[in-house]
């Protein structure tokens, strides 16, 4: 028998390889004879570089960056066990956290440290890069990151442009010939689950502005600035990013990726699927058993558990989920491929104590999921 374990993380309490970890432990109570494979997963947001690295053998290495405003920080990427990929979190290097909420300013906060983490991957001689941009600080379009990376972004004079979101609208040309060259042998894949336009009132500056710090009037600003800005890309490479789905991703970084370095934008539980392989390590597998946190209605919108759920079904495993919490909308993803699903909180307690005992309630939960599964047909 051949068990396939393949949960996200428990936020605020376990990485995605600690939940495997029980969930093996109390299966092999019950099913001592079986063939365990544990995938730790992620869905491109927090944790896609640990559970990427735990998956592969790999390691996670510091990275001195830049900050949004521009103080040093020491932000960090996953060098993947084969030596040849790196993932990479944008808010490493520009998170929203790295800013004290009043200081927070998307037209002061730049992406340059994503760049720089970039450079140091390139450093590191690997040529597929996976990119999570969720929670950055940043509405720059990702100027800052092509900055780093050796691009010229000059006004009418030319001198560069000033970092930030406010810098944008004095650009008057862009010059891509200064690109570190390493950079053209290097395949770009982010993990992006937003559709959201560069510009407008779905686009990055209207929609995100505000939780990274801009009022109206910036939001106003930033928006126009970051039109001008495609106008720039347009002028020079001939390209339109401001429709480009997922453009308005991470302040505008999404056209930065796509329409200057050609990347490819892909909802991030697609890019970890693949690269741990899961299709294949399921297509055999008499068992599936993936969870997170929580498992709600949300859940069916790129979440892990369904992302593992739909992989299984092509071969059609059943899947069983185990989470957290269960809410009283969960059972929406029944419909998504998730068989059966269970919470592992076995009494009335506290947020704090669900959260402490949580791995000795996941792998008591387990053990009786395995002992359910062993009962005969």
């Amino acid at each position: 028998m051949k068990i396939v374990i393949a949960p996200d993380s428990f936020k605020e309490s376990l990485s995605a390889m600690a939940v495997a970890d029980a969930i093996e432990a109390g299966f092999k109570q019950v099913l001592p004879e079986a063939t365990y494979v544990k995938l730790p997963m992620a869905d491109g947001g927090e944790g896609t570089v640990q559970s990427l690295v735990d998956a592969t053998g790999g390691r996670i290495l510091p990275v001195e960056v830049t900050a949004p405003l521009g103080n040093r920080v020491q932000g960090f990427l996953g060098l993947l066990g084969d030596g040849k990929r790196a993932v990479i979190e944008m808010a490493a290097a520009s998170g929203l956290h790295l800013v004290e909420p009043e200081r927070r300013n998307p037209l002061l906060t730049s992406s340059f440290g994503t760049g720089e983490l970039i450079l140091a991957a390139l450093e590191m001689g690997v040529n597929h890069l996976i990119l999570g941009i969720g929670g950055s600080a940043t509405n720059d379009g990702g100027a800052g990151m092509i900055q780093a990376l050796g691009g010229k972004l000059l006004k009418a004079d030319g001198t560069p442009i000033a970092l930030g979101g406010a810098g944008l609208k004095d650009l008057a040309s862009i010059d891509l010939s200064t690109l570190d060259s390493r950079l053209a042998g290097l395949t770009i894949e982010v993990a992006c689950d937003v559709n959201n336009p560069l510009c407008g009132p779905k686009g990055a500056s209207a929609v995100f502005g505000p939780q990274k710090g801009a009022t109206p009037a910036m939001v106003a600003q930033l928006d126009a600035n970051l039109s001008h800005y495609a106008d720039c890309i347009e002028q020079a490479l001939g390209k339109q990013v401001k429709e480009i789905p997922g453009a308005g991703a991470a302040g505008g970084m999404g056209a930065a990726l796509v329409g200057l370095l050609g990347a490819e934008l892909k909802p991030g539980i697609q890019i970890v699927i693949e690269a741990l392989k899961l299709a294949d390590a399921v297509a055999d597998a008499d068992l599936v058993i993936t969870g997170e946190g929580r498992i709600d209605s949300q859940t069916i919108h790129g979440k892990t558990p369904i992302g593992v759920a739909r992989c299984a079904k092509q071969f059609g495993k059943p899947v069983i989920g185990i989470s957290g919490c269960l809410t009283d909308d969960c059972g929406v993803v029944h419909e998504h491929g998730l068989d059966a699903v269970f919470a592992v909180v076995n009494r009335a307690m506290s947020l704090p104590e669900a959260l402490a005992t949580a791995s000795i309630n996941l792998e008591l939960t387990a053990r009786n999921v395995a002992a359910l599964y062993r009962l005969p047909r």
